[in-house]
């Protein structure tokens, strides 16, 4: 897999449709001279998803195009006629893709969105705007004819982070120069680049390995690692991601010890503790010990003290030579064997509604963190309330017409944020700031003029505590 192809880290821009905006409008006709409103709503944007596919084995579509948009939602029309809403942007990653949100100021990653690990698997990444009502919505019994209605959601452009751990049954590791890419190149159909020099191997390699009994499995070929890997030296943290998801670790050791001299045991231990020290449950990790270059004279001694090493450990031994392919038949039908026994110790993990059940759980938490709300205390006196719901209330306002702000203040009372500025510290006369607007606190009195307002109105509620909905962060600076 030449360099050129292959692109396991990058980063992207996305956003969602922004969504349509609903119609104010009232019906008229012949002999019909006080119809009642017939504004239709916007259109929801489209949203920006991305979907684990096993055809895929690198993000190279993503290295040179770092933007995408998904198609914004139509407005909405007189006669009840509701806008289009805009198509969903579908982006093909592979699979065993961790998404990063990025923090906007620093663009360092802030937090996991979705590790897309099965097949099918999708997130949402950036949802599209929702479009707003039309004033058919807006009727009670003593407003019969709303002259408002609102304005579609612009959705919320970001950065996100893809990283790519590739998904292999096994995975080739050691230190520079062991003879790993003549291993996968002698058992497999790869055809890495092989030299007589450390570090030839510059990206991992897969190849799809067939035993003589029938079954397969994928392996991985990973640039070599040095010690001080875990903390970054050589092409340590660029690669070690790549052994996170392999069921089995092939550990190679050269028993000549290369150029250097090395010690066979002492290199054996070595990667174990870099290993370790990358992620802990890697050193739990199953692995087989390969003693590579077993054909050269003079390697009995280090043969068998690497062997009684992997022996103390609990761990099978193989001696092997990627030249001459002795040893190698027997490599792959164990190995085989031992992938095949941690495929069935997995497949209780495998069902059918995974990846729905999957996909559900990363939209809750998406959910979740978009009702979030945050009161914070600027300085004395002035509030800042923050938060993805609360702020897509105030955008949907029009603030030319006064029945469309007074309904914002009713959607306040309906999610009670009156009560937490004043559980918060808020008196009235403060001045409370939501995106570029400010109001003045006047506490928590109820507007009834919305009251009778239909109860299937899509309102966000937000309720503490509650795993599918909001929770109060309040912060006094």
């Amino acid at each position: 897999m030449p360099s050129s192809t292959f692109t396991d880290v990058c980063r992207i821009n996305v956003k969602g449709g922004d969504g349509g905006a609903g119609c104010m409008s009232f019906r008229r006709e012949a002999h019909v001279p006080k119809g009642g409103p017939d504004g239709g709503d916007g259109g929801h944007g489209g949203n920006v998803i991305l979907e684990a596919d096993p055809q895929l084995s690198s993000l190279i579509d993503y290295r040179f195009k770092h933007h995408f948009r998904a198609e914004r939602g139509t407005h909405g029309k007189g006669s009840r006629k509701h806008g289009k809403d805009g198509e969903d942007l579908v982006l093909k990653v592979p699979v065993g893709t961790v998404v990063h949100e990025l923090d906007p100021e620093t663009l360092e990653p802030a937090f996991d969105v979705a590790d897309l690990t099965h097949p099918g698997q999708r997130v949402i990444v950036a949802p599209g705007g929702i479009g707003g009502k039309g004033n058919i919505h807006f009727v009670t019994s003593v407003r019969r004819a709303p002259a408002f209605a609102e304005k579609g959601e612009p959705a919320v452009e970001h950065w996100i982070e893809l990283e790519m751990k590739l998904m292999a049954d096994a995975a080739l590791v050691g230190m520079p120069s062991v003879g790993k890419s003549s291993i996968i190149a002698r058992i497999s159909a790869a055809r890495p680049k092989i030299a007589d020099y450390p570090f030839t191997t510059l990206v991992p390699n897969l190849g799809m390995v067939r035993a003589k009994d029938g079954s397969s499995f994928v392996v991985a070929d990973v640039p070599g690692l040095i010690e001080g890997a875990s903390e970054g030296k050589g092409l340590g943290h660029q690669f070690l991601r790549h052994i996170e998801r392999s069921a089995l670790i092939l550990h190679v050791v050269d028993v000549t010890g290369g150029y250097e001299g090395r010690d066979a045991v002492e290199d054996y231990k070595t990667i174990n503790e870099e290993l370790a020290a990358y992620a802990s449950e890697l050193a739990e990790r199953p692995q087989i010990v390969v003693a590579n270059k077993c054909d050269m004279p003079g390697t009995e001694d280090a043969i068998e003290r690497l062997r009684q090493a992997a022996e103390k450990d609990g761990r099978p031994f193989f001696e092997v030579s990627a030249v001459t392919g002795e040893g190698l038949d027997e490599l792959v039908i164990n190995t085989s064997v031992e992938v095949r026994k941690l495929r069935n110790a997995a497949k209780s993990d495998e069902d059918t509604e995974l990846s729905q059940a999957l996909n559900e759980r990363a939209e809750r938490q998406r959910r979740r963190r978009d009702n979030a709300i945050s009161i914070r205390m600027e300085s004395q006196g002035i509030w800042r309330v923050s938060g993805g719901a609360v702020e897509r209330m105030v955008i949907q306002t029009d603030w030319d017409n006064d029945e469309a702000i007074a309904y914002l203040q009713h959607r306040f009372d309906r999610i009670g944020l009156d009560d937490r500025l004043a559980d918060a510290g808020c008196k009235n006369g403060d001045e409370v700031r939501i995106l570029g607007f400010a109001f003045t606190y006047e506490g928590a009195d109820q507007d009834d003029e919305f009251a009778e307002l239909n109860e299937d109105e899509d309102l966000v509620v937000l309720d503490d505590g509650d795993e599918d909905g909001g929770e109060t962060e309040v912060l006094h600076v």
